[in-house]
């Protein structure tokens, strides 16, 4: 089964793609979607959106992970997130791929075995997880860190029932 794992951002889009054979992971690709502050919201949501598409296409993915939109102190930041995060979902429904979502707890649960895990612990523990992997960068890490979440926890009956 070929995860794509996204980590939906204005400013950078994440993306990691794994292999789950059973209980086995291995490493395909990861990336980064860096957007220009200065261009138009439009141009850089299309950017985000043609960028992942093409790595759709380019691999193939059984499924995609996407993480939760979590509301923040900022709301304008928060609707940002939000329309990076509709860009990448409409990536996949274009697609046809089918999504997971995850919350960010459950992420760093699956990955690290607890919720409070800090970004270091995750980067750490994908290295083990995923060794000889060369990351693009800690969106990317993010990104693999949802594609593994939905190794573990997508299998189920539970987790179909969230596919959209």
């Amino acid at each position: 089964m070929l995860i794509l794992g996204l980590d939906p951002s204005l400013s950078c889009t994440g993306w990691g793609l794994v292999r789950s054979e059973g209980t086995r992971l291995s490493h395909i690709a990861n990336g980064q979607v860096p957007t220009d502050p200065r261009a138009p919201m439009a141009e850089r949501l299309h950017h985000v959106h043609a960028t992942i598409f093409a790595v759709i296409k380019a691999h193939s993915p059984d499924r995609a992970a996407v993480e939760e939109v979590f509301a923040n102190k900022n709301p304008a930041s928060t609707l940002k997130l939000a329309q990076a995060r509709g860009a990448v979902l409409a990536a996949c429904g274009s697609a046809g791929v089918p999504v997971s979502e995850h919350a960010a707890r459950s992420v760093k649960k699956a990955v690290v075995g607890t919720g409070a895990a800090e970004k270091a612990q995750v980067q750490a523990m994908l290295k083990m997880l995923l060794p000889g992997a060369a990351i693009a960068g800690p969106d990317a890490a993010d990104a693999l860190a949802v594609a593994i979440t939905e190794a573990h926890l997508g299998a189920g009956p539970a987790a179909r029932a969230r596919v959209s």
